[in-house]
């Protein structure tokens, strides 16, 4: 009695004996299968690394360069604009900036040194645009130019011809009195205001019951900046 209630112990235990030892053996092959993949795999990736390596060390300094030499090769110089030797720029100077301005020419009327009345020019209100029509800066009282990078010059006429269209204001030549600021401006020493179009003041309208009276007269002009060549 005792064997045989023995038998179905020891039988029932063998076959889990043989199973728990099957499973340890697929764990086994499992894990080393795992282990060679993931070295095989570490392998791979380390050629990979040391590959793209060799190819973007020595193109790296390329793109670099490249990329840097990007803002020199747009930055052309401006020609300076063909204009009459009474208001060419001075010697020494090349153009740093060109600016379209559009706006007004504000004039109010006033009595003059005879006694007569005549539209006098207040002041200038004008936004500078860049060749994309990006507006970048100013024109005002002074006369006065102001960037958006913060830098201001102002200028004193010192020499004028008349313009090549018969109804506009002239050309002037500028010399800068005085600077505010950091930036673009900051070194212009001269200033030319060329292709001009409209901003005269009225003919008329101008008498003793018209005093103090304003008006603005819409123009645009192109102008050109100067600082010392470099």
């Amino acid at each position: 009695m005792i064997q045989s209630s023995l038998e179905p112990s020891v039988f029932g235990f063998a076959l889990r004996s043989r199973g728990w030892t099957r499973e340890v053996a697929q764990n086994r092959v499992a894990s080393n299968s795992s282990g060679r993949f993931s070295a095989c795999y570490n392998r791979a990736m380390r050629r990979l690394t040391q590959i793209a390596a060799a190819i973007i060390v020595p193109i790296g300094p390329i793109l670099l360069g490249s990329i840097l030499a990007l803002p020199l090769a747009n930055a052309q110089k401006e020609p300076p604009p063909d204009v009459p030797n009474a208001i060419q720029a001075h010697p020494g100077e090349e153009v740093v900036l060109l600016a379209h301005a559009s706006g007004s020419q504000i004039y109010t009327c006033q009595a003059g040194a005879d006694g007569k009345f005549i539209w006098t020019l207040k002041a200038p209100e004008a936004e500078l645009k860049d060749r994309k029509g990006n507006v970048i800066g100013s024109h005002s009282a002074g006369p006065a130019w102001k960037l958006s990078d913060g830098s201001e010059v102002m200028g004193k006429a010192t020499a004028h011809v008349d313009s090549t269209d018969s109804d506009s204001i002239p050309w002037l030549l500028v010399n800068a009195v005085g600077h505010s600021g950091k930036g673009l401006l900051t070194s212009v020493t001269t200033i030319q205001r060329v292709h001009t179009h409209g901003g005269k003041p009225p003919a008329e309208g101008c008498d003793e019951s018209h005093r103090d009276a304003e008006t603005k007269r819409s123009y645009t002009a192109d102008y050109y900046f100067y600082a010392p060549a470099k």
